[in-house]
C-alpha cells in the first residue's frame, strides 16, 4: 500500500525505492536523491525499540531522514501519510543530504520527524 503512494516519482518527482540496502541495514523505502527514509512499522517495532532509535541514529549520522508510520496508519489513513511525506520532501526540497535529522520512536502509532 505504501509503495502505491510513492512510487512512479508521484511526489515532487522524488523516485523511491522498496527494500534499499544502507550499510548494514536495509530500509523500506528510500529517495535517495533527498536522502529520506521511510517505514513502515508493524507490532514487532513495539519490542524493537532501541534497535530502531539505535538504527535511526547511524542512518542521521549518515545524512537521511526517516520518517515512520505504523502499518495501522498506513492502512487507514494513506493520504495523510502521503501528505506527511510530500510535506516533508516540500519543506526540505533543495537543502539534499546532510541535514541529519532522523524520527523518533512511534509509541502511538504517529509519525515523528524532527523539525
Amino acid at each position: 500500500m505504501l509503495w502505491e503512494l510513492v512510487r512512479g516519482r508521484k511526489l515532487l518527482g522524488s523516485k523511491f525505492r522498496r527494500q534499499a540496502p544502507i550499510g548494514r541495514f536495509i530500509v523500506d523505502f528510500l529517495c535517495h536523491e533527498r536522502a529520506r527514509v521511510v517505514e513502515a512499522d508493524g507490532p514487532i517495532h513495539v519490542d524493537r525499540v532501541e534497535y530502531d532509535a539505535e538504527r535511526e541514529a547511524w542512518l542521521a549520522r549518515q545524512g537521511f531522514t526517516v520518517l515512520r508510520f505504523s502499518n495501522a496508519q498506513v492502512l487507514s489513513e494513506p493520504h495523510a501519510v502521503q501528505r506527511r511525506i510530500l510535506a516533508t520532501l516540500s519543506r526540505l526540497a533543495g537543502e539534499g543530504r546532510g541535514e541529519g535529522t532522523s524520527g523518533g520512536a512511534m509509541p502511538s502509532g504517529s509519525p515523528r520527524t524532527s523539525p
